[in-house]
């Protein structure tokens, strides 16, 4: 069974208020779950327009897709944005994403994309090697250390990881948190992780000590 994150977009608060848009986005991707048989693990609703890419109920959205596995599910290939470099981040972030209009062109229209993008990478490439063919024939060294220049730092992978730990803890952290003060067990809590297709920050299966050590995490931080 395909698990989705649903994302809804309108571009006015007037389109939000009276549900204009939404319902016909909604009967689109509710037509295309039924069809495929899946599951919709949560849902998230924005109003903003198609030219901005800050947008945080998508990028809840897709944070959701990168702890579940899920696929992100939208109504029509323009409810993400009209920026194709924003439609080839979601694939470098690893997020599958797909259409209900239009199923079938998610990998192909991302694939052309990153064809064009990767020519565009050439011609800077190509661009930036005769420049600095142009400055070795002037004479300019090139290359080589220089006082002053910047050291490779091997605690940035160490500090990365970190990072990773704590923007998961930040993530699942408050869920958690939020069964545990309902009362549920920690083997309660990692059931109802699991059920919401979340998994742990190394891809695995909840327990209840990997739960314990969320919250304390979650707590620490």
């Amino acid at each position: 069974m395909t698990a989705f994150v649903t994302y809804f977009r309108v571009s006015t608060a007037r389109q939000g208020a009276s549900g204009l848009g939404i319902e016909a986005q909604q009967a689109s991707v509710s037509a295309y779950v039924d069809q495929t048989g899946g599951k919709v693990l949560a849902t998230f609703t924005e109003i903003e327009s198609g030219k901005k890419n800050d947008r945080p109920k998508l990028m809840e959205a897709m944070e959701r897709c990168r702890l579940t596995g899920a696929t992100l599910l939208i109504a029509k290939l323009d409810r993400l944005s009209r920026d194709a470099h924003f439609l080839l981040g979601l694939e470098k972030a690893g997020v599958e994403f797909v259409a209900a209009d239009m199923p079938n062109a998610n990998r192909l229209t991302v694939g052309i994309m990153a064809l064009v993008a990767q020519q565009e990478r050439e011609a800077i490439s190509a661009r930036t090697k005769a420049a600095l063919g142009a400055a070795k024939a002037r004479g300019q060294k090139l290359g080589g250390y220089r006082e002053g220049a910047r050291k490779v730092d091997y605690r940035l992978s160490v500090e990365s990881r970190q990072k990773a730990a704590e923007a998961f803890r930040a993530s699942v952290g408050p869920m958690a948190s939020g069964l545990h003060s309902e009362g549920l067990s920690l083997r309660q809590i990692a059931a109802r992780l699991t059920d919401q297709g979340i998994r742990t920050s190394k891809g695995g299966q909840w327990t209840a000590a990997a739960v314990s050590r969320l919250l304390v995490g979650a707590i620490a931080g």
